[in-house]
């Protein structure tokens, strides 16, 4: 092993500095050869997003992907309650209801339109929930009621003074101190 090394070593450094080794495959320092400037090469995939595949794949849940979000909440019967809760970087508006029935589910706060955009400085929600297929009882108050909520950022709430959310029989609000 100790003569096989430094062999090797003075073989390598004489073929190197040979001329009629310089320019062949066995000299090491050409092995990868000189580097040369050309033109780039457009990538065609430089246009898409590689972690989207482009072409939709069919599977167990194909069809739901496809559907849009339609939202076919109605109204609740009746508001109990309207909390405010400042948090940081905005504040969460919370409100709680009655339902005329029981089985509701999906309850959410919703405007007209899908940004909270006030109108004449007030924010106008309706507490809407979706009704179960199924016949229903009335059951007590208590199995009734529903709560939800919704995040609004401290950019929204400088343009608001009112807040007021709607149900089928009444409505309640809270002003901005």
């Amino acid at each position: 092993m100790r003569l096989i090394l430094p062999a090797l070593l003075v073989a390598t450094l004489t073929l190197s500095a040979c001329a009629a080794v310089r320019d062949s495959r066995v000299n090491p320092i050409n092995w990868f050869g000189n580097s040369r400037s050309g033109p780039v090469q457009p990538d065609p995939r430089a246009a898409t997003n590689p972690l989207i595949p482009e072409t939709r794949r069919a599977g167990l849940f194909s069809s739901l992907r496809d559907q849009t979000e339609l939202y076919v909440g109605t109204p609740i019967d009746q508001i109990t309650d309207l909390v405010i809760e400042p948090v940081p970087g905005g504040a969460i508006v919370r409100a709680t209801g009655i339902a005329g029935e029981d089985r509701v589910y999906d309850v959410r706060l919703t405007t007209e339109s899908d940004e909270n955009l006030p109108v004449d400085g007030v924010l106008t929600y309706q507490l809407r929930g979706i009704h179960s297929d199924r016949p229903t009882r009335t059951l007590s108050q208590r199995v009734r009621t529903v709560t939800a909520a919704r995040r609004l950022t401290d950019q929204e709430l400088a343009e608001i003074r009112v807040i007021r959310v709607e149900g089928l029989r009444n409505a309640q609000s809270t002003t901005r101190r």
